[in-house]
């Protein structure tokens, strides 16, 4: 077995009594002695601080970044204007779903974050496919997040500058004299910033947030749980290469100007089914939110039945929902059976349990969107 890595928060998370578990090939702390459920708790009513320092933080340089990175992705990323974060898809040539990543015009460069699992993968695919004079430069930098209502009090004590933000807004900062990378984002549903730091600084960052009152360490167990309450995918489980963006409920990430029709029609990979679905919902499945009954969680690969008995989909994400108070999941159905208060039957431990199919996110987001 290949050694795992280590963020450069390992000794903070140990020093704080993390559970630390194999993830993407690090070590990475699940939960501390809070606990998943008061850690999602937490976050939901007033700041948590988690480290995402796996995630492959890379630069994109060259003559023309932003019409490179197009011919990858169906985001419109030469409209996307400096200093503004977006979502992306790297789309394969069968039209599936390579892994998912935010971008940031950041000038005369692209600065990019992607899945830790799909990190080298996607190093190698950019390296492989980018036009001739671009390159990628791998960074090492720590990536905190800290998420939750009580977050912009905190930054407005250490880093007021950063508070005056959107959602999806990005700039450069300092605390406490360490210069950093702010965006006001997140993935938890709840307002936030992502913070890359120089790894040698991250773990002096990280000691700094967590001083405030408001903060608390938060483990990959509640990052779950929160995520998955805001409706957002996972790579890997809710989408993956087998997932067309359009059944993944990603439409919204294929940019107006990609599509037929627009200024930069197609020119991805898999642009000729991407675009055919986008026009003529002509896709089997789709991505659906799925709300329980009772407390018993829903897991993922839970085999979901309709009321004949018939096998028609399965969970790709599911849990207990600690702010909705109910089994929540995501998985996919036939589109017939992707309408709105459709009930379908989950199995588990041999009992078909009725999920009712719902709008996600099943929480409200606190993006700040601005006053």
């Amino acid at each position: 077995m290949s050694q795992l890595k280590r963020t450069p928060l390992y000794d903070l998370h140990v020093e704080l009594g993390a559970r630390l578990v194999p993830f993407a090939g690090y070590e990475m702390p699940v939960q501390y002695p809070l606990g998943v459920k008061k850690e999602h708790e937490q976050t939901r009513s007033a700041c948590g601080l988690f480290d995402v320092s796996h995630m492959g933080q890379l630069l994109l340089r060259g003559p023309a970044p932003a019409e490179a990175l197009e011919t990858l992705v169906p985001a419109d990323i030469v409209g996307l204007p400096e200093g503004i974060q977006r979502y992306a898809l790297f789309t394969s040539e069968e039209g599936g779903i390579l892994d998912d990543l935010m971008v940031v015009n950041a000038g005369d460069h692209l600065y990019l974050v992607v899945n830790a699992a799909c990190q080298a993968q996607d190093i190698a695919h950019l390296r492989e496919h980018l036009p001739e004079g671009h390159e990628i430069e791998v960074l090492d930098r720590g990536l905190l997040a800290l998420q939750g209502p009580q977050a912009s009090e905190v930054m407005a004590r250490l880093c007021p500058e950063a508070c005056e933000m959107v959602f999806m807004q990005h700039g450069h900062f300092e605390i406490d004299g360490i210069p950093l990378w702010v965006s006001r984002s997140g993935y938890t549903g709840e307002d936030g910033f992502e913070i890359s730091v120089a790894a040698e600084q991250g773990e002096a960052l990280a000691r700094r947030l967590l001083v405030e009152p408001e903060v608390e360490a938060i483990g990959l167990g509640a990052r779950d749980s929160l995520r998955l309450e805001a409706g957002l995918c996972l790579y890997g489980h809710d989408i993956d290469t087998t997932t067309t963006p359009v059944e993944g409920g990603l439409i919204w990430a294929i940019g107006k100007p990609r599509r037929h029709g627009g200024e930069r029609p197609g020119g991805f990979p898999g642009a000729d089914r991407i675009l055919h679905q986008v026009e003529t919902k002509d896709h089997a499945r789709k991505r659906v939110g799925l709300l329980g009954e009772g407390r018993a969680p829903v897991r993922e690969g839970a085999e979901l039945y309709d009321a004949e008995g018939q096998l028609i989909g399965i969970v790709t994400s599911g849990g207990f929902g600690p702010s909705v108070g109910k089994p929540v999941a995501m998985g996919y159905v036939p589109v017939a059976q992707a309408e709105l208060g459709t009930t379908v039957f989950a199995e588990v431990r041999g009992k078909r349990l009725p999920m009712v199919v719902s709008k996600t996110p099943f929480v409200a987001p606190g993006y700040y969107r601005g006053k």
